[in-house]
Protein backbone atom coordinates (compact mmCIF):
# COMPACT_ATOMS: atom_id res chain seq x y z
CA UNK A 1 0.00 0.00 0.00
CA UNK A 2 1.69 3.24 -1.10
CA UNK A 3 1.45 6.67 0.63
CA UNK A 4 -1.58 8.07 -1.47
CA UNK A 5 -3.66 4.57 -0.62
CA UNK A 6 -2.80 5.00 2.86
CA UNK A 7 -4.14 8.76 2.48
CA UNK A 8 -7.23 7.56 1.12
CA UNK A 9 -8.05 5.01 4.52
CA UNK A 10 -6.87 7.42 6.53
CA UNK A 11 -10.13 9.32 5.55
CA UNK A 12 -12.28 6.92 7.00
CA UNK A 13 -11.21 6.12 10.63
CA UNK A 14 -14.20 3.86 10.87
CA UNK A 15 -12.81 0.96 8.35
CA UNK A 16 -12.07 -2.04 10.25
CA UNK A 17 -8.40 -2.88 9.52
CA UNK A 18 -6.44 -5.97 10.02
CA UNK A 19 -4.06 -5.22 12.38
CA UNK A 20 -0.50 -7.62 12.68
CA UNK A 21 1.20 -9.07 16.28
CA UNK A 22 4.55 -9.06 16.37
CA UNK A 23 4.36 -12.66 16.36
CA UNK A 24 2.73 -12.45 13.03
CA UNK A 25 5.25 -10.42 11.14
CA UNK A 26 7.69 -12.47 12.45
CA UNK A 27 5.65 -15.33 10.78
CA UNK A 28 6.05 -13.48 7.77
CA UNK A 29 9.67 -13.30 7.78
CA UNK A 30 9.91 -16.82 7.98
CA UNK A 31 7.81 -18.10 5.16
CA UNK A 32 9.54 -15.61 2.90
CA UNK A 33 6.33 -13.28 2.41
CA UNK A 34 8.55 -10.37 3.91
CA UNK A 35 12.53 -10.54 3.10
CA UNK A 36 15.54 -9.02 3.88
CA UNK A 37 15.69 -6.81 1.25
CA UNK A 38 11.92 -5.05 2.81
CA UNK A 39 12.62 -2.33 4.94
CA UNK A 40 9.48 -2.28 6.66
CA UNK A 41 8.92 -2.27 10.69
CA UNK A 42 5.79 -3.12 12.55
CA UNK A 43 4.23 0.08 14.44
CA UNK A 44 0.40 -0.37 16.22
CA UNK A 45 -0.02 -3.44 14.00
CA UNK A 46 0.69 -1.85 10.70
CA UNK A 47 3.90 -2.63 8.37
CA UNK A 48 5.43 0.50 7.97
CA UNK A 49 8.00 1.18 5.28
CA UNK A 50 11.32 2.80 6.87
CA UNK A 51 12.69 5.92 4.83
CA UNK A 52 15.89 5.09 2.51
CA UNK A 53 18.93 5.98 3.85
CA UNK A 54 20.56 9.33 2.29
CA UNK A 55 24.39 10.20 2.40
CA UNK A 56 23.89 12.74 5.32
CA UNK A 57 21.51 9.94 7.66
CA UNK A 58 24.80 7.57 6.36
CA UNK A 59 27.44 9.61 7.42
CA UNK A 60 25.66 10.98 10.83
CA UNK A 61 24.66 7.09 12.19
CA UNK A 62 28.30 6.11 11.19
CA UNK A 63 29.95 8.62 13.22
CA UNK A 64 27.50 8.14 16.16
CA UNK A 65 27.64 4.66 15.91
CA UNK A 66 32.13 4.57 16.73
CA UNK A 67 30.78 7.39 19.65
CA UNK A 68 28.57 5.38 21.09
CA UNK A 69 30.42 2.06 21.21
CA UNK A 70 33.47 4.17 22.34
CA UNK A 71 31.51 6.08 25.17
CA UNK A 72 29.49 3.05 26.31
CA UNK A 73 32.02 0.49 26.49
CA UNK A 74 31.14 -2.25 29.12
CA UNK A 75 28.32 -0.51 30.56
CA UNK A 76 25.94 -1.53 28.24
CA UNK A 77 25.39 -3.12 24.38
CA UNK A 78 25.09 -0.69 21.62
CA UNK A 79 22.34 -2.54 19.11
CA UNK A 80 22.45 -0.87 15.86
CA UNK A 81 18.72 -0.44 13.68
CA UNK A 82 18.37 -3.67 15.47
CA UNK A 83 14.58 -4.38 16.47
CA UNK A 84 12.97 -3.53 20.29
CA UNK A 85 9.73 -5.38 20.87
CA UNK A 86 7.78 -2.43 22.55
CA UNK A 87 4.27 -4.29 22.64
CA UNK A 88 2.19 -7.14 21.25
CA UNK A 89 1.96 -4.80 17.77
CA UNK A 90 4.56 -3.02 18.05
CA UNK A 91 8.27 -4.08 16.98
CA UNK A 92 9.96 -0.79 15.87
CA UNK A 93 14.05 -0.78 14.51
CA UNK A 94 15.64 2.57 16.26
CA UNK A 95 18.54 3.22 14.39
CA UNK A 96 20.59 2.58 17.89
CA UNK A 97 19.74 1.35 21.22
CA UNK A 98 21.26 0.98 24.10
CA UNK A 99 20.84 -2.53 26.25
CA UNK A 100 21.20 -3.35 29.36
CA UNK A 101 23.53 -5.96 29.46
CA UNK A 102 21.74 -9.66 30.04
CA UNK A 103 22.05 -13.19 28.84
CA UNK A 104 19.05 -13.92 26.53
CA UNK A 105 18.97 -11.81 23.81
CA UNK A 106 19.35 -14.77 21.60
CA UNK A 107 16.04 -16.15 22.35
CA UNK A 108 13.93 -13.19 23.29
CA UNK A 109 14.19 -10.01 21.53
CA UNK A 110 14.78 -6.69 23.73
CA UNK A 111 11.72 -5.04 25.24
CA UNK A 112 11.50 -2.02 27.06
CA UNK A 113 12.95 -2.58 30.37
CA UNK A 114 15.89 -3.30 28.61
CA UNK A 115 16.57 -0.82 26.42
CA UNK A 116 18.47 2.51 28.26
CA UNK A 117 18.32 4.53 25.31
CA UNK A 118 16.60 4.68 22.11
CA UNK A 119 18.06 6.87 19.01
CA UNK A 120 16.42 7.71 15.83
CA UNK A 121 18.04 9.58 13.14
CA UNK A 122 16.22 11.50 11.27
CA UNK A 123 16.61 13.68 7.63
CA UNK A 124 13.07 13.01 6.12
CA UNK A 125 11.75 10.57 8.38
CA UNK A 126 11.68 13.66 11.24
CA UNK A 127 7.69 14.16 11.28
CA UNK A 128 7.31 10.48 11.58
CA UNK A 129 9.95 10.16 14.68
CA UNK A 130 8.13 13.16 16.65
CA UNK A 131 4.74 12.18 15.60
CA UNK A 132 4.62 8.44 16.03
CA UNK A 133 7.57 6.69 17.30
CA UNK A 134 8.37 9.47 20.50
CA UNK A 135 4.99 8.96 21.67
CA UNK A 136 5.28 5.18 21.27
CA UNK A 137 8.54 4.89 23.11
CA UNK A 138 6.69 7.06 25.79
CA UNK A 139 4.10 4.75 26.25
CA UNK A 140 6.24 1.71 26.88
CA UNK A 141 8.41 3.60 29.20
CA UNK A 142 11.69 3.61 27.28
CA UNK A 143 13.52 6.66 29.87
CA UNK A 144 15.02 8.10 27.15
CA UNK A 145 15.08 9.53 23.12
CA UNK A 146 17.15 10.87 21.55
CA UNK A 147 16.36 12.36 17.88
CA UNK A 148 19.11 13.31 15.62
CA UNK A 149 17.95 16.22 13.39
CA UNK A 150 20.61 15.63 10.40
CA UNK A 151 19.16 19.27 8.75
CA UNK A 152 19.07 21.08 11.27
CA UNK A 153 22.12 19.58 12.75
CA UNK A 154 21.03 19.41 16.29
CA UNK A 155 19.59 16.61 19.16
CA UNK A 156 16.73 16.48 20.64
CA UNK A 157 16.50 14.87 24.14
CA UNK A 158 13.36 13.50 25.76
CA UNK A 159 13.33 12.07 29.00
CA UNK A 160 10.92 11.40 32.03
CA UNK A 161 7.85 9.31 30.39
CA UNK A 162 4.80 9.73 32.55
CA UNK A 163 1.71 8.45 31.10
CA UNK A 164 2.45 7.94 27.74
CA UNK A 165 4.39 11.78 27.13
CA UNK A 166 8.18 12.91 27.88
CA UNK A 167 7.89 15.29 30.37
CA UNK A 168 11.45 16.78 29.53
CA UNK A 169 12.35 17.56 26.16
CA UNK A 170 15.55 19.67 25.57
CA UNK A 171 17.49 20.41 22.16
CA UNK A 172 20.95 20.22 22.30
CA UNK A 173 23.41 22.28 18.93
CA UNK A 174 26.73 21.57 17.63
CA UNK A 175 28.07 23.45 20.84
CA UNK A 176 26.58 21.11 23.54
CA UNK A 177 27.89 17.71 24.63
CA UNK A 178 25.37 14.24 24.98
CA UNK A 179 24.90 12.76 28.09
CA UNK A 180 23.15 9.38 28.69
CA UNK A 181 20.97 9.42 31.99
CA UNK A 182 21.08 5.41 32.78
CA UNK A 183 25.30 5.98 32.44
CA UNK A 184 26.45 8.43 34.05
CA UNK A 185 29.74 10.16 32.93
CA UNK A 186 29.21 9.56 29.58
CA UNK A 187 29.67 12.53 27.36
CA UNK A 188 29.32 12.54 23.21
CA UNK A 189 29.96 15.73 22.15
CA UNK A 190 27.42 17.05 18.90
CA UNK A 191 29.56 18.30 16.84
CA UNK A 192 31.36 15.17 16.27
CA UNK A 193 27.78 13.15 15.17
CA UNK A 194 27.88 15.84 12.09
CA UNK A 195 31.85 16.06 11.47
CA UNK A 196 31.61 13.23 8.95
Amino acid sequence: MDREELGLLSRCPEVSRRLLTVDEYHRMGEVGILTDDDRVELIEGELVAMAPIGSEHAAATNSLNRLLVMAVGERGIVAAGNPVRLTRRSEPQPDFSILRRREGYRSMLPRPEDTMLAVEVANTSLDFDRKVKLPLYARSGIPEVWIVDVVAECVEIHRLPVAGVYTSATRSGLSDTLTIEALPGIGIPVARIFAG
